[in-house]
């Protein structure tokens, strides 16, 4: 759960990082691309439209100067004009009379049509050039158009003269100008991307690493190094754990070397207070309440020297001394022979051990006979303790899905819920009065791990109290020879 917990924080973090970049990259790319695009829009437009201008001016100027008085004088000067129109390719060139009616075109089809645009208003009217920009109503073509007044020598206004030109070209220009600009937007915004995400990787990475490697040493696997791969913050950050995960293993291995050393000197007065409680017991001279001192003694040391072997046992989990001696197991004989050994004892406190034996045949699996039968008496010791007010212990086995499958069920209180994830943990006792050196589970899950199995702690889904703990060994297979 750690882990993916990790690795969720680290995809957030990316996935935060690439918003704000990404969203930030692309709105002002898009900006710049509409801003970009009206601007070529405004400019070309402005362009046409300035060039006509002038022109219109120039050859109004122009023209007017030459221009006799009568209209018959003015329409053949201007059909001299139109003739002689050199742009014709390019450029409409109408002249329009004070109706505006155009009287001469360059095109031919325009005459006798009223463009009343503004354009031709603000010419005929106003006696200034104006122009418009819009729609052709016969063919939908986009056009432009500039109008300039034609103004006799007394000042009156005789006509117009006006230039009218397609905006196809310009138009496919802009456009084509606008989708470069969305071009070369699309190549910022992925070039922003793959720059974004070749840097968070080299971010997001390490920190998944050195993640996963904070859990680890979290889960026991002290002294672990990561790889330095950036002289930078992170860097600093891995020497940080690197320091931390050798310094918590030095403090692990000296607990280990103290524990051991203890534990060796304390066997020794162990089994001779053990020895003498025993010989003490048969001396007769001793009254009645010398010998139930004597019989206190005799279970305290008991109940030490068994706690100094699983302390010893802990030693060799933790130096690499622990081994298993595996074999095909009648692991059905195994639980049997256990609960044999261990239900004669628990007579003596009053308690009783429940064990149908199966059915039908248990399948054999890889192990080691005396370790699993040390998880067994383990197990139904710890139920005896927490479960001794109910008085039994139920045991059962099976095998399905290729598990062989043993619980066993104490009536006692049960474990917290809150408890539940730690209690396998080393040194871990709980909430719990029982006495004991919290590390008798953790050598089961230790031992059962090695055969490749599973153990499970939970509280019974019955309604009643007690405790549900299920061992569960994978069924032995013709290629499965090692562990």
């Amino acid at each position: 759960m750690g882990k993916l917990l990790g690795k969720k924080n680290i995809r957030g973090l990316r996935n935060r990082w690439l918003r704000s970049g990404i969203l930030l990259t692309i709105a002002i790319v898009v900006l710049f691309t509409v801003v970009f695009s009206l601007g070529i829009r405004s400019y070309y437009y402005s362009a046409v439209r300035t060039g006509l201008e002038t022109k219109a001016q120039s050859a109004s100027t122009f023209f007017t100067g030459y221009m006799s008085r009568t209209y018959s004088q003015y329409y053949q000067s201007a059909y001299r004009y139109t003739e002689g129109f050199e742009d014709k390719d390019i450029l409409e060139l109408q002249f329009i009379n004070t109706r505006g009616v155009v009287e001469i075109s360059s095109y031919g089809i325009s005459a006798g049509t009223s463009p009343d645009t503004p354009d031709v208003a603000a010419a005929l009217d106003e006696g200034r050039t104006g122009h418009w920009q819009g729609r052709r109503s016969a063919t939908g073509e986009r056009i432009m158009a500039v109008t300039a007044p034609l103004v006799s020598p007394n000042g009156t206004v005789v006509g117009a003269m006006r230039y009218v030109t397609s905006l196809r070209l310009v138009s496919r220009q802009i456009g084509l100008l606008s989708v470069l600009a969305a071009c070369i937007g699309l190549v910022i915004i992925l070039a922003v991307v793959l720059t974004n995400l070749y840097f968070i990787r080299t971010v997001t990475e390490p920190l998944v690493e050195l993640t996963a490697l904070a859990h680890r040493i979290a889960e026991g696997s002290y002294g672990i190094q990561a790889q330095k791969k950036y002289d930078d913050e992170i860097g600093d950050l891995t020497d940080a754990i690197n320091e931390m995960s050798e310094k918590i293993g030095e403090s692990e291995k000296t607990q280990t070397q103290f524990i051991s050393t203890v534990s060796h000197e304390l066997r020794t007065p162990l089994t001779a207070i053990t020895g003498w409680a025993e010989t003490l017991a048969y001396d007769e001279s001793i009254d009645a309440d010398g010998q139930r001192g004597i019989a206190i003694i005799s279970k305290e040391s008991g109940r030490l020297t068994k706690m100094v072997e699983e302390l010893l046992e802990f030693t060799r989990i933790q130096d690499g001394r622990f081994n298993l001696n595996v074999e095909a197991l009648d692991v059905a004989g195994e639980l049997e022979e256990a609960i044999y050994t261990y239900g004669n004892l628990m007579k003596q406190e009053g308690m009783t051990v429940e064990y149908a034996p199966p059915e039908t045949d248990i399948p054999m699996v890889l192990g080691d006979g005396s370790r699993l039968k040390q998880v067994f008496l383990n197990i139904m010791d710890n139920a005896a303790k927490y479960g001794r007010a109910a008085g039994r212990i139920l045991v059962t086995i099976g095998a399905a899905g290729g598990w062989v499958i043993i619980r066993f069920r104490d009536f006692g209180p049960g474990i917290p819920p809150e408890e539940l994830p730690f209690v396998k943990k080393k040194f871990y006792k709980g909430s719990g009065k029982e006495r004991g050196s919290g590390i008798g589970l953790a050598v089961c899950e230790e031992i059962i791990g090695r055969h490749k199995g599973k153990l499970e702690l939970e509280n019974a889904a019955d309604g009643r109290t007690g405790l549900v703990v299920t061992v569960m060994l994978p069924v032995m297979k013709e290629e499965d020879l090692t562990i």
